[in-house]
């Protein structure tokens, strides 16, 4: 399989997007959109794949974060920039982890029970989001800095949302280091801009 192209480098960087677009919705709103939410957490879930845009159980999987990330960078100015700071933190967080060998065993170790669980239970049940939740608290979030999420009290005081929250973040995570994997860099982030963004509408193209 093929990594290092620009698709699969767009799909990774969609992947990134789409978990900031959740932990957004999540935070603001309670809620957040239930088909993007299950194919990001499914990601997490797919340590080993015939394909990258397979992780994501297809195009329509990353459709959100697809559209997300085509809106933010079309023109010069950030559209959303709550979003485009959870993702950046997100890439930053991916660099600390690498060097954590320790860590990154911690989390490999934590998915795999997460996912025996998935055989008995839906992906999306509280009880394999709480060990997703839990894997990022544990690991993740005692790198600095720390990815603090903005929202309304009511919704991020709730154990439920907390868990997805910090769920999706961990996918977030899981892209970042696809994005990596496919020979994405902060350099080819600027200097490619414009050929992911061609990547992008061609992918709108065919969803």
């Amino acid at each position: 399989m093929q990594l290092n192209t620009i698709t699969n480098q767009t799909i990774a960087l969609a992947g990134i997007a789409q978990a900031a677009a959740l932990v957004q919705q999540l935070a603001t709103t309670g809620t957040a959109d239930a088909a993007a939410m299950e194919a990001s957490i499914a990601s997490i879930l797919k340590i080993d794949s015939d394909s990258v845009i397979d992780i994501y159980g297809g195009l329509s999987g990353i459709k959100l974060g697809i559209e997300q990330l085509n809106e933010q960078m079309t023109g010069y100015k950030i559209v959303n920039p709550e979003q485009a700071r959870y993702s950046a933190s997100l890439v930053f967080l991916e660099k600390q982890l690498s060097s954590r060998p320790d860590m990154i065993k911690t989390i490999r170790k934590g998915v795999e029970k997460a996912q025996a669980q998935s055989e008995h239970f839906d992906p999306m049940h509280e009880n394999v989001l709480a060990n997703l939740g839990e894997i990022y608290h544990s690991t993740i979030s005692t790198l600095q800095p720390r990815i603090m999420v903005n929202g309304d009290p009511a919704y991020l005081s709730r154990p439920d949302i907390v868990n997805k929250i910090r769920a999706l973040l961990l996918a977030g995570i899981r892209s970042a280091i696809l994005w990596k994997q496919c020979g994405g860099t902060r350099w080819k982030f600027l200097f490619f801009r414009k050929k992911i963004q061609t990547e992008l509408e061609n992918l709108l193209k065919q969803i």
